[in-house]
């Protein structure tokens, strides 16, 4: 039953973000900013709009090493009913794959030939960023068969949206045919979010599973208040880290202040700084471009449904020659604080004019409403609204009949139609005053005769 329930709540997260972004869907935006950073793949985005503010690369195919298990998660979750009582059974069999492999590891083998609960296992996966884990559970999923549950990913990264990701494991062992890229992992996360536990587990710096006398110890120093030092950062929560020498450092984070949410996906950052020191460079990343969106970024309404944005002119109409048009929708856009009101920059694209009757908020154009810096920087689209009238016109018989009148008057096969019956009056004409000479010299002829 819950699985359906789950299969449900999927179709309706993809549909509800088809009809989000039908509804004046916000742009992509990368707004101009200060911060330094290292990563070369990096998107943020605004999680209350789903409005990207920043981005890096976004589009370009990486590695995602061990981010790969938010996917796994989601696996795992969709087709386990209980979370809190499923017991699995530890297999040798599945851990000895891992060997010889630099995997990361939690303390799953301390329960080899004994059962670990599904909620124990999610937990060993996504703190301690423990590929045991999630070979067990991919294993259980895929009932014997990794390859089953690689499939149900890859599937998931399609009804997701996901155009460039492809998984080859469930844990992000580097495979050359293992890739995703920064906007596809927002998607594939922002979608784990919904999941049940998904934020708690991932949020969660310490955990000891049943039974265990020693804990799980988070790999993501932005949550953990006494070993992240330099890099904790008071309002990052979750979510997943990532590590290979492919891949780099990679994360996956969210920070949440003041009524703002932020998700930040940044991918292959270098291992080491210039003097050979472990560093992560994706965690400073995150944080400084938290500090800044936090800081400097603010929702504003640009445009309201009750107020004009250009005047079209209306034919038909007995007294009125014009109506004024509005966005057929609110729209308001994440923009750096205290903009200037020029940066909005909006462009038209309305016929030369209309004909009365028109119900009010009937579609008449289109408006693409963009955000430029400067004047010497480039337009970026916020967002394109329909526009539509402002009120009902009603249209005049008379002045609609004149209108007929006048575009029959000037159409084509009227001007051919009149220049037919001259050409047929011309060569009656013609024909009459030959019938008439004819005649005429018939009947002197005539005369002539009876002389």
């Amino acid at each position: 039953m819950r699985k359906k329930l789950l299969k449900i709540f999927s179709m309706f997260f993809a549909i509800s973000i088809l009809i989000i972004s039908s509804v004046a869907p916000i742009g992509a935006i990368s707004y101009s900013n200060d911060v330094k950073t290292v990563s070369d793949s990096i998107l943020l985005v605004n999680m209350d709009s789903n409005q990207v503010v920043f981005e890096k690369d976004a589009d370009s195919k990486r590695y995602p090493a061990s981010t790969t298990k938010i996917m796994t998660y989601i696996i795992a979750v969709e087709n386990i009913d209980d979370l809190e009582n499923t017991k699995v059974p530890i297999k040798k069999s599945v851990l000895d794959v891992l060997e010889g492999t630099g995997s990361s590891l939690a303390n799953v083998a301390d329960h080899v030939g004994e059962s670990m609960t599904v909620i124990d296992l999610l937990y060993s996966m996504m703190v301690p960023s423990g590929n045991d884990a999630a070979m067990v559970l991919a294993d259980y999923v895929g009932k014997g068969n990794i390859d089953n549950f690689v499939k149900l990913m890859n599937d998931k990264a399609k009804e997701l949206g996901c155009k460039n990701t492809h998984f080859e494991n469930p844990d992000g062992l580097h495979d050359p045919n293992h890739y995703t890229t920064a906007r596809d992992l927002y998607k594939i996360a922002s979608y784990a979010l919904t999941l049940p536990k998904f934020a708690e587990i991932s949020n969660t710096s310490t955990y000891y599973c049943e039974g265990d006398e020693y804990p799980i110890i988070t790999t993501n120093y932005l949550i953990d208040e006494y070993r992240g030092g330099d890099y904790y950062y008071m309002y990052a929560k979750g979510i997943k880290t990532g590590t290979t020498d492919e891949a780099g450092r990679c994360l996956v984070t969210t920070a949440s202040a003041d009524g703002y949410s932020y998700m930040a996906i940044l991918l292959h950052a270098p291992l080491e700084d210039k003097d050979g020191n472990d560093t992560y460079g994706t965690m400073t990343d995150a944080a400084d471009l938290f500090r800044w969106a936090l800081t400097s970024l603010e929702l504003d309404t640009i445009a309201t449904s009750s107020m004009p944005m250009c005047e079209q002119k209306v034919n038909l109409a007995w007294g009125k020659d014009s109506v004024q048009l509005t966005p057929e929708h609110d729209f308001s856009a994440i923009v750096p604080k205290e903009y200037d009101k020029k940066n909005i920059v909006t462009e038209y694209d309305i016929p030369e004019s209309v004909d009365a009757p028109l119900e009010k908020g009937q579609i008449v154009g289109k408006a693409t409403i963009y955000f430029q810096e400067s004047s010497s920087s480039n337009k970026q689209e916020l967002t394109s609204v329909n526009l539509v009238s402002s009120e009902k016109i009603e249209r005049s018989g008379i002045l609609y009949v004149l209108n007929v009148l006048g575009t029959v008057l000037k159409s084509y096969w009227f001007v051919v139609l009149i220049g037919a019956i001259v050409f047929i009056v011309i060569i009656y004409l013609l024909v009459s005053k030959i019938n008439r000479h004819r005649n005429k010299k018939n009947r002197k002829v005539k005369r002539y005769r009876n002389l």
